[in-house]
Order: structure tokens, then C-alpha cells, then sequence
């Protein structure tokens, strides 16, 4: 098959440029000789630019398909542990059962952290959002965990780094909550599973012993597994730029988490909670689906509809499920807010409007539901989602610093500001 060309005229400028093909998806003009022209790309959002080449996920928005390493969302999430994915996404391959045991040792082995950072936990205010003390928490990890020994060119010290980070996160999550709630740090315990002891961490107290419940554990696996990666987004492309300039992991993660905390991007499932406790009863659904259908009314169903998808998130089939089996175990099915939740998502699913539009409930919605139903307060739903995504981070960072063609990113402007101009005398 011929190589694809691309012809570019500017004024009397006439340039053939290369086109760079993946094994599958959508083909990219390679514009990097563009700027020995003096010429720049404009791309606002970067929503048309390629930034980099992958083989961790593929995303086919059109098809509502989800790829790990070429493997489909739907078979990771019914056969695979949490760990397995975090695996998978790092090195490549799926581990097998010697690789996981190693795998999974290593991470009970660095679950627990530096004694001392329980004094950067105590240097917040009390009434502090979760999210605030895990940027600051996870990027002061760089000074007990990365000195000048370390180095992200080595492979090995990166797989390190990484474990390290897969390991503590969820640590970091559930002691921010104890933080923020005034509760008395639970240490991770050996026996108990990654998941195990994320909830036991966050539940249990000196007085309260978390029952674990194998379905509710399941739930939450599932909640993790779908939120690991999700190709090149704000947050996964927020530290392939950091770490373009060889910043340690720990800076890069921290980054990763502040661009996540942004409402538009890992802010929908706590959204979505907001929404459903705006809208308070079935009653007033009808007024709140008019005013959604009302271009000039501010107001928005969260946890409908996708940026990338346009048909349904495989996802959200799979947390679906998950949601409908969560509210049976725990009997919350006539509990108002989630009456209202399933009411909602009826509605939306039959509706001409939302179903033209193919405004279908994504994952966010249904994560929203479950996490609220596992007793998970709306300030922890995005902590939870950047326990997920240090997964998929570490593996981005990994690929961006094994790949010869990387470089420092360093993006350009068009430049609408005055002219150049003397000072006058003052």
C-alpha cells in the first residue's frame, strides 16, 4: 500500500507532507517539519492534533469500542483484577500467574508510606478537599521516594517508581478522607486484596471493623478497571508534558491529578450526584428533562452523552450491571435518590430527543450511582477516579520516555497582543 501523502498550500508555499498511519483509527498529517517554514498548526483544544504515538489504548468513538493493549474492555472487566490491568498497561502483556504473585507483592510491599508524610497530611486545613491534599501529598512523595539515584531513563527505576505510585495512591485516597473527616489514619493490611484494602480504609476505625462483601468488592474492582486509561485526555496528556521535560513521576502524577480535578474532565460523576439532588423527587424529572431540551437554559443532564463517543460507552454497559447488582445487595432500589437515578435513566434511554442525539447514560452516571451506594461521599468520587487513572498514567509516562522520537513539549502561540512600542518617559 502506498505511503499517504498530504499537499499543503500557503500563499506560493507548496509543501507534501507525510501521513502517519496506526494499525487502526483515523490517519494524522505529520506537521513537525511545518515550523523550518515559519509556519504554525492552530488547534484550540488540540481536539485535531495527534500529540504522540501509542500501543497502550485505542478509543473508536464511532463504534463505542474501548482497547487495552488491543484487548476489549468488555473481556478486561469480566476476567481481569484491577492488578491485572495495571499490568497490562505498563508492560504490555497481561501477567501470568508468577508475574501477577510478583506483581502483586510488590505493590502490598509498597502500600505503606513514609512515616513522615503524615506531617504533610496535618499542614492542611481540616476542611480541605481530598483532591487538594492528594495533588500536595502525592508530589511531595519526590522527596522520600526519588533522589538523585533515580533515574526516569532507567527502565527499572521507572517500573519502581511506578509500582510505588500504583501502591500508595490508594492510601493517599482513603487518608485524605480521614484527614478531611477528622478520623484516625487505617493502615493497609497484607491479607486483605487492592481493592479490599482501599475500602477498609476508608470504612473501618478503631472502634469499626468494615465487613468486606464480595459483590461490593466486585463493584468496585469494576469501577477501577473501567477508569484506568482512557487514551491521550487532559490528564494523561497533562503528564506526558510534564514528564517531556524529565520531571520525576511524582511531579508528573501530581499534575496528572490537578488537571483531573477540573470539573469538565473528572468532576462528571460528582456532577451527576449534584444534579440528582437538585432535581430531589420523580415529580419534577419532566421539568428538568424540558429545561435540558431548552438550548437557551444553562442547566444540563450530567452523566449523558460523551465527548468522544457517539454511539454507547462500552463502559457504561458494563457499570450498568454492575449498578443494578450493587442496588439489589444493599436493597437500595426504593431509596429516593436512586428511584430517581434508574427513573431518569428510563426516561433518557426512550425519550426521541436524547435517543436521536444518542445522549445515552455514560460511565460517569452509573459510577456516580454505584460509588454512592458503596457509602463513598461525593468529595471522594474523583479521588477514586485518580486512584484508577494512576494506572494508566504511570504507563503513559513509561511509553513517553521509552519512545527515541520524544521530545520536550513546547507548544506554540498565535500572538494577538500590541505591537511592538517604546516606553514612555515616566
Amino acid at each position: 500500500m502506498a505511503k499517504l501523502k498530504a499537499n499543503i498550500n500557503v500563499d506560493t508555499l507548496n509543501l507534501n507532507l507525510p501521513v502517519v498511519e496506526g494499525t487502526v483509527g483515523y490517519p494524522a498529517i505529520d506537521v513537525s517539519s511545518l515550523h523550518s517554514h515559519g509556519i504554525k498548526t492552530f488547534d484550540p483544544g488540540f481536539s485535531s492534533t495527534a500529540e504522540c504515538t501509542s500501543s497502550i489504548t485505542f478509543v473508536d468513538g464511532g463504534k463505542g469500542e474501548l482497547l487495552h493493549r488491543g484487548h476489549p474492555i468488555e473481556q478486561l472487566a469480566e476476567k481481569c483484577e484491577f492488578l491485572d490491568i495495571a499490568y497490562l498497561l505498563f508492560n504490555g502483556e497481561l501477567p501470568n500467574s508468577r508475574e501477577k504473585t510478583i506483581f502483586t507483592n510488590a505493590i502490598k510491599e509498597h502500600s505503606l508510606l513514609h512515616d513522615q508524610l503524615t506531617n504533610i497530611f496535618r499542614g492542611f486545613r481540616r476542611d480541605a478537599h481530598p483532591m487538594a491534599v492528594m495533588v500536595g501529598v502525592v508530589g511531595s512523595m519526590s522527596a522520600f521516594y526519588f533522589d538523585e539515584t533515580m533515574k526516569v531513563g532507567n527502565l527499572n527505576h521507572r517500573k519502581l517508581s511506578a509500582q510505588r505510585l500504583i501502591a500508595k495512591v490508594p492510601t493517599i485516597a482513603a487518608w485524605s478522607f480521614a484527614y478531611s473527616n477528622g478520623s484516625p489514619f487505617v493502615y493497609p493490611k497484607e491479607e486483605l486484596s487492592y481493592s479490599e484494602n482501599f475500602l477498609n480504609m476508608m470504612f473501618s476505625g478503631p472502634n469499626i471493623k468494615y465487613l468486606q462483601n464480595p459483590i461490593i468488592t466486585k463493584a468496585f474492582e469494576k469501577i477501577l478497571i473501567l477508569h484506568a486509561d482512557h487514551e491521550q485526555n487532559a490528564s494523561t496528556s497533562t503528564v506526558r508534558l510534564v514528564g517531556s521535560s524529565g520531571a520525576n513521576p511524582f511531579a508528573c502524577i501530581a499534575a496528572g491529578i490537578a488537571s483531573l480535578w477540573g470539573p469538565a474532565h473528572g468532576g462528571a460523576n460528582e456532577a451527576t450526584l449534584k444534579m440528582l439532588s437538585e432535581i430531589r423527587n420523580e415529580r419534577r424529572i419532566g421539568e428538568y428533562i424540558k429545561r435540558a431540551k431548552d438550548k437557551s437554559d444553562n442547566f444540563r443532564l450530567m452523566g449523558f452523552g460523551h465527548r468522544i463517543y457517539k454511539n454507547k460507552d462500552p463502559r457504561a454497559i458494563i457499570m450498568k450491571a454492575t449498578c443494578h447488582e450493587v442496588l439489589d445487595e444493599l436493597g437500595l432500589r426504593n431509596d429516593p435518590i436512586f428511584k430517581l437515578a434508574l427513573k431518569l435513566e428510563n426516561i433518557a434511554l426512550e425519550d426521541d430527543y436524547f435517543v436521536k442525539k444518542k445522549l445515552y447514560p455514560n460511565v460517569d452516571f452509573y459510577s456516580g450511582i454505584v460509588m454512592k451506594a458503596l457509602g463513598i461521599p461525593n468529595s471522594m468520587f474523583t479521588a477514586v477516579f485518580a486512584l484508577a487513572r494512576t494506572a494508566g498514567w504511570v504507563a503513559h509516562w513509561n511509553e513517553m520516555l521509552t519512545n527515541e522520537k520524544s521530545k520536550i513539549g513546547r507548544p506554540r502561540q498565535i500572538y494577538t497582543g500590541k505591537l511592538r512600542r517604546d516606553v514612555p518617559n515616566l
